[in-house]
């Protein structure tokens, strides 16, 4: 824009230089290219930065201070090099998934997404430490997720790291990205641990380890079944000598006696013989009788 600026002056001078023997178009030329030339050299000394942005201006090699969002007069040999302040997605999942290793040596892929944005105030430290977003993003953000990610995932168990403890192994990610970027002038709104899975190797060990516990548990299982009806048996043999004991106590030989001589009246009112193995007198000698004689 400054280029067609100066173009355009000087072909206002040579049009005008031109009319001055009398020709109106000329003249009428050489104004509208001087009218055309300021414009041109306004423009390129206007320059607007949208909302939401912060501009970095570089004359002849030196960086300026910070220019916020509206319309800013500068120098036409001045570039403007914007950041945006809106948060950025950098996802890392797929081609980008981050593998970790867990303090057990098992390698795990975590898929993660940092949200982050540049502090309008550290736009010009940001400037001369990477040069562009895409730098800041791929020389910093990405580099120290990164390193912060297996970091935290070395301190925990793979187990944990794909089940028990994720959330706080997401929490312990986000502070710690969070202190990392900071004092550089990255502000991390926020770290989503989306989705964290075992390597094939790793995903092996531990369906054997659950095959394991699952034997274990039902062999713990059947030694229990075991033990209860062991238990259930030594108590009916208990109760049953228990009671055979109280029946041996209280079965006296009378007692006998007169048991049998019940079973010799039953025995009588339905056999015409039978026998009696008690005897009929108190010696209790054994007999048979045949009722059907007098």
């Amino acid at each position: 824009m400054f280029v067609l600026s100066i173009l355009l002056l000087v072909a206002a001078v040579v049009l005008f230089l031109l009319g001055r023997g009398g020709g109106a178009g000329l003249r009428i030329g050489a104004v509208l290219s001087a009218l055309g030339g300021v414009l041109a050299g306004v423009f390129a000394c206007v320059h607007v930065v949208s909302a939401y942005e912060v501009g970095v201006p570089v004359t002849f090699g030196k960086v300026g201070s910070p220019l916020t969002s509206g319309v800013h007069f500068t120098s036409p040999f001045t570039d403007v090099t914007s950041f945006s302040t809106r948060p950025v997605d950098l996802n890392l999942n797929d081609e980008d998934v981050v593998e970790v290793r867990s303090s057990q040596g098992g390698v795990l892929y975590a898929d993660v997404t940092v949200k982050w944005s540049v502090v309008p105030g550290k736009a010009v430290a940001l400037y001369r430490l990477a040069g562009s977003e895409d730098a800041i993003q791929e020389r910093l953000v990405l580099a120290d997720s990164r390193e912060v990610i297996r970091n935290v995932f070395a301190e925990h168990t793979s187990e944990e790291g794909y089940a028990s403890a994720r959330e706080q192994i997401g929490a312990e990610t986000e502070a710690l990205i969070k202190e990392r970027l900071a004092p550089r002038g990255i502000d991390v709104t926020a770290v989503n641990l989306r989705n964290v899975r075992p390597s094939k190797k790793l995903q092996e060990q531990i369906d054997k380890k659950i095959q394991q516990e699952q034997a274990t548990e039902r062999a713990v299982e059947a030694g229990r079944t075991a033990k209860a009806q062991a238990e259930r048996k030594r108590i009916e043999a208990e109760g049953i000598a228990r009671a055979n004991k109280i029946i041996a106590q209280s079965l006296s030989d009378k007692v006998l006696y007169n048991q049998c001589l019940e079973a010799y009246k039953e025995a009588a009112r339905a056999h015409p013989v039978y026998a009696v193995p008690c005897g009929t007198n108190a010696n209790g000698t054994p007999v048979i009788v045949d009722n059907g004689k007098d």
